[in-house]
């Protein structure tokens, strides 16, 4: 009865190979089982993701940026594109307008000798910027500029342009218009020794004549008077001129 339970037994037991049951779970069924195990693989994943990402989007952008069949080459972050023709880069050129210098040799030896007639002045600028004429008083269209010597004075060109207008006039004595770009028109009256004549291209501090006397103003002696027009209409010479 023995014999024959042990026979039993032994029949039931599981077969093992070199003393390793033969149900005993294999390596990677136990790794999978660990908890950390899922986390790292998805972290794993999402790096490698990552990565190809990247690349492909630096692959993508240098194709953008570098095309030399268009001559065109981005760069920065912000996307400002610069031109580049046969291999040159280009330079940007902004544009300035010429400010303006004043019309004489020696501004320091100079004053406003008669303003100019401002419509939002009070009462004693209005009296200080008219010029009479025998019985008549006229708003002063412009400055009127003098030594205190009351000696002449050598008139240059407050802005390069092309001279429009030389005559003689019989009250402003002789007078020189200059033409400038942004609508502008500088005006000279009072000269004497002109030296420059209509469609003359000038630059700014150019001698165009020297101060002198005319009818209108005869009582300022030897002075410049000086005109900005803008648009075609006068405008204060002392907003444009800078100080001296």
């Amino acid at each position: 009865m023995n014999e024959q339970n042990k026979k039993t037994v032994q029949e039931e037991t599981p077969k093992t190979t070199q003393g390793v049951p033969a149900s005993q779970p294999s390596s990677w069924k136990r790794a999978m089982s660990k908890r950390w195990v899922f986390p790292a693989a998805y972290i794993a994943a999402a790096g490698i993701i990552l990565t190809l990402v990247w690349v492909y989007q630096g692959t993508g952008e240098k194709t953008l940026n570098s095309d030399p069949a268009s001559g065109v080459v981005e760069t920065g972050a912000s996307g400002t594109e610069e031109t580049a023709v046969g291999g040159e880069e280009s330079v940007e050129v902004v544009a300035q307008s010429e400010s303006f210098a004043w019309p004489v040799a020696s501004p320091s030896e100079i004053s406003v000798v008669k303003p100019f007639y401002e419509n939002e002045g009070t009462t004693e600028e209005h009296e200080a910027a008219m010029v009479q004429y025998n019985d008549t008083f006229i708003p002063n269209t412009g400055v009127d500029l003098a030594r205190g010597d009351n000696k002449s004075f050598e008139v240059k060109a407050a802005l390069g342009g092309k001279v429009t207008r030389v005559e003689q006039n019989p009250l402003t004595g002789q007078v020189v218009e200059i033409t400038h770009s942004d609508n502008l028109k500088t005006v000279y009256q009072s000269l004497s020794d002109v030296k420059v004549k209509q469609d003359d291209e000038v630059k700014q501090g150019d001698a165009i004549a020297s101060a002198g006397v005319n009818e209108l103003e005869k009582t300022l002696g030897n002075h410049l008077h000086f005109e900005v027009y803008e648009d075609g209409q006068p405008v204060n010479p002392q907003g444009y001129l800078p100080e001296k």
